[in-house]
């Protein structure tokens, strides 16, 4: 389905989303806090370390600071159309950050270190990224005089998705805080999603609404990471 250049406000599919999206942040609390890092351990047989729970709140915070922030864009950023298939496969996808990391971390013990300050600095990066660029965008595009122009400064002069890299580095947060290699997955999914389909795709609509304009962005300007690819 083509969702781009079509507009609406999508206000039963938003309320869907924020409601599976906090469904999803109270099985996290549960797994993290409650019950459910036992329940999974007996019926999962993955190993539930009760050592500390520093790492665990830290990841609990990130999934909070990022419901909130979605909820900000989504209900006032966004005016694309979301159609019901996507009020379901978005918090399919906030599952894998909400819940999946929670059970990374079940097993994990060790002390907060420099690797995790670093994580917590690159979500920080990742945010401002990936929010920012957006309010920054919508800002300019309130401006009358940019009708018809393609926002092409602030962050999005490094890269042409650089909201996209965004993503990519407070999601590549959450995995260096669980200290789990099979996290890595997680990131490294959306990166190939990124890059070889929606990256693609939205370029694709860009050039067909821009034309020219649009393909000597392109041409000086990386599609996803800044000055690299």
């Amino acid at each position: 389905m083509e969702l781009y250049g079509q507009h609406s406000k999508s206000i039963p599919q938003k309320l869907t989303i924020h409601v599976l999206e906090i469904l999803l942040l109270c099985l996290s609390f549960w797994i993290l806090f409650q019950d459910g890092g036992t329940w999974i351990e007996n019926t999962l047989h993955i190993h539930n370390s009760t050592v500390s729970n520093e790492r665990r709140i830290i990841i609990f915070i990130f999934s909070v600071i990022t419901f909130f922030r979605f909820a900000f864009m989504m209900t006032l950023l966004l005016k694309r159309a979301i159609p019901w298939e996507e009020s379901f496969s978005v918090p399919f996808a906030f599952a894998l950050y909400f819940v999946g990391f929670s059970l990374f971390i079940l097993s994990t013990s060790k002390p907060i270190d420099f690797i995790d300050i670093f994580g917590i600095f690159l979500f920080v990066v990742g945010c401002i990224l990936n929010t920012g660029g957006e309010v920054l965008r919508n800002q300019w595009k309130k401006n009358p005089d940019n009708k018809g122009k393609i926002y092409k400064t602030g962050f999005f002069r490094y890269s042409r998705h650089i909201n996209y890299f965004g993503d990519l580095l407070w999601v590549t947060a959450y995995a260096i805080i669980t200290r789990n290699w099979y996290a890595v997955s997680i990131p490294i999914f959306l990166f190939c999603l990124f890059a070889f389909y929606n990256a693609p795709k939205l370029d694709k609509y860009l050039k067909g609404k821009y034309g020219k304009d649009y393909n000597d962005y392109a041409n000086k300007t990386k599609m996803l990471v800044p000055f690299i690819y």
